[in-house]
């Protein structure tokens, strides 16, 4: 098990260059980057340069920066969303990424159709469904609301349920965004413990946050980014892929 990634870089093209010196400045605040003007198409964001990272089974990494600074596009190149423009991922496990609340949900359908659906997305096969409901019911306490649609809920609601799904089976690879740390402070130490129990025994853990506390109680590794560079990591994950490609 394990994530290796390459000098791994990713850009976004700009189809609409028209008002250039206006996009520049939101897409910096925005996405971190920096646009790269070409004369032979649109113009494009970095919002990843020169990534080399070589994360083994046991490692919990913390990714920390300031918005925009590439924490949640990485995560969207680990779990396959984005492909990069130059570099080389390797994989090796089955990903589990808790990136977008919603993800895998219907807002038509009850809290408890949402369990399948949501346990279904995330490769959970049907025979096991059943037999985590009661867990997942537990840990989001949302009692009779599973009974209604869920675009009935408060966003703190829809957290709550679709964390239970997420972690009512152990990943090899977890991916994790920060919107997990949002919510009221209870379910915010309900979740960390879970977490934490969840991540101890096997697998990897990639987390994005802007919560150094929480990031300190679940990691055991910080890397940092600003504008979609590593800044500072620990040499026992950079140097590992360093010393391969060498």
């Amino acid at each position: 098990m394990h994530i290796r990634l390459n000098n791994v870089s990713v850009r976004f093209p700009i189809y609409d260059a028209k008002q250039r010196s206006f996009k520049q400045t939101v897409l910096n605040v925005a996405t971190g980057g920096r646009i790269l003007e070409s004369s032979r198409g649109p113009a494009q964001v970095e919002a990843l340069k020169d990534i080399s990272l070589d994360i083994k089974e046991g490692d919990r990494v913390a990714l920390l920066g300031h918005n925009g600074s590439g924490k949640t596009t990485l995560l969207r190149v680990l779990a396959g969303v984005y492909a990069p423009v130059q570099g080389t991922i390797s994989v090796r496990g089955k990903v589990t990424s808790l990136l977008d609340s919603m993800l895998g949900m219907d807002g038509d359908a009850t809290g408890f159709e949402n369990i399948k659906l949501r346990a279904l997305f995330l490769g959970i096969k049907p025979n096991e469904i059943n037999r985590l409901v009661d867990d997942i019911v537990e840990f989001s306490e949302l009692g009779d609301f599973l009974n209604l649609p869920v675009r009935a809920y408060s966003s703190g609601m829809v957290l709550r349920l679709a964390f239970a799904i997420s972690t009512s089976v152990r990943p090899e690879i977890l991916l994790m965004d920060e919107w997990i740390s949002v919510g009221d402070e209870r379910f915010r130490q309900k979740a960390a413990e879970r977490l934490e129990s969840f991540v101890n025994d096997a697998g990897i853990l990639v987390m994005a946050t802007h919560d150094m506390e929480l990031a300190n109680k679940i990691c055991d590794k910080v890397v940092r980014l600003e504008h979609g560079r590593i800044v500072e990591a620990p040499e026992s994950i950079v140097s590992r892929q360093m010393d391969a490609v060498s």
